[in-house]
């Protein structure tokens, strides 16, 4: 959704920095990290929330795909349709229409920067994954990444009914069969799936504007069968008494409003290290340039 332009006078260094930890809050978390120098960033831009479901407002996109029947397994949470209610309530069809419309062609600036990022972490989904479900599919930006998994079989998430016709034309240009890609219309914070149904769970730009983030990690869990993957790409807070986080600061409330929710200040990475996953979280650390408020950027892999 850009409707603001905002150029600093100066950037940040962009750097990469990882972690691995497995200790809840209040313990001992022992931590290594590593730096490296990535090529100076281009002019920032600015531009509002391109997050997962929650980017309003592009450029022209192609026209719908006829939207094939969803799916939806044998649910253990029978009241999903109501808490999708509750958390998302019921919006006119035209505004579905309209959202998904700009959602399908508004990310190409954002996707064309992290995609190197994201080639780096959907490659641990090979020979580890057959079902893979992505809370909060939007467009399906991601589903080209699948395509080197054999047999793959994608699951989408998503509040939005209107999102399944571009996720499967997404799904259709990556290749995967048609059979194999099911659209659930759900929220993350109560998904009609079994137990142990999924090898592997993906997440990209969901955590800054689900309802409840400790609920739909919950879930996350719930759903992976042990051993399973849980990737997430996911912008958060800039640091304390930063420049970037005054900026942040500022427009939160702007970007909530404008952006179906979306929060700039929120600290996933400590609801990810309390979450309690089994195996523990690899998380790494990215900048970027031309999305300057949505920095930095967290992406890695939670071992269920």
């Amino acid at each position: 959704m850009a409707i603001l332009n905002f150029t600093p006078s100066s950037m940040f260094p962009v750097t990469i920095g990882s972690a691995r930890r497995t200790s809840l809050r209040g313990s001992v978390i022992k931590m290594q990290k590593s730096l490296i120098n990535t090529d100076p960033p281009a002019s920032p831009g600015f531009s509002l929330c391109t997050c997962g479901r929650k980017h309003f407002l592009g450029e022209a996109t192609t026209p719908f795909l006829p939207i094939s029947p969803s799916y939806a397994a044998p649910s253990t949470t029978p009241n999903s349709t109501e808490v999708l209610n509750q958390l998302r309530p019921p919006k006119p069809d035209w505004y579905f229409e309209l959202y998904g419309y700009f959602r399908s062609a508004g990310m190409e600036r954002y996707e064309k920067e992290i995609a190197v990022y994201k080639r780096k972490l959907f490659a641990n989904l090979v020979g580890k994954a057959e079902t893979v479900l992505e809370i909060g599919i939007g467009a399906g930006p991601n589903i080209k990444y699948y395509n080197n998994i054999p047999n793959v079989s994608v699951l989408g998430v998503d509040p939005n009914p209107k999102m399944e016709s571009h996720a499967r034309k997404s799904a259709i240009e990556a290749g995967v069969k048609s059979e194999n890609f099911k659209f659930i219309h759900a929220v993350a914070e109560s998904m009609p799936l079994e137990d142990a149904s999924v090898d592997a769970v993906v997440g990209s730009l969901v955590m800054c504007s689900v309802t409840d983030i400790p609920q739909t990690l919950k879930e996350i869990k719930r759903i992976l069968k042990p051993g399973g993957l849980y990737l997430f790409v996911e912008h958060v807070a800039a640091e304390d008494g930063t420049f970037l986080r005054m900026v942040q600061n500022v427009l939160d409330p702007l970007q909530q409003v404008v952006a179906d929710g979306c929060h700039l200040t929120r600290n996933t990475e400590d609801y990810l290290l309390e979450a309690g996953f089994n195996g523990g979280v690899d998380i790494n650390k990215v900048s970027l340039s031309a999305f300057y408020h949505l920095s930095p950027h967290l992406y890695g892999v939670a071992y269920n």
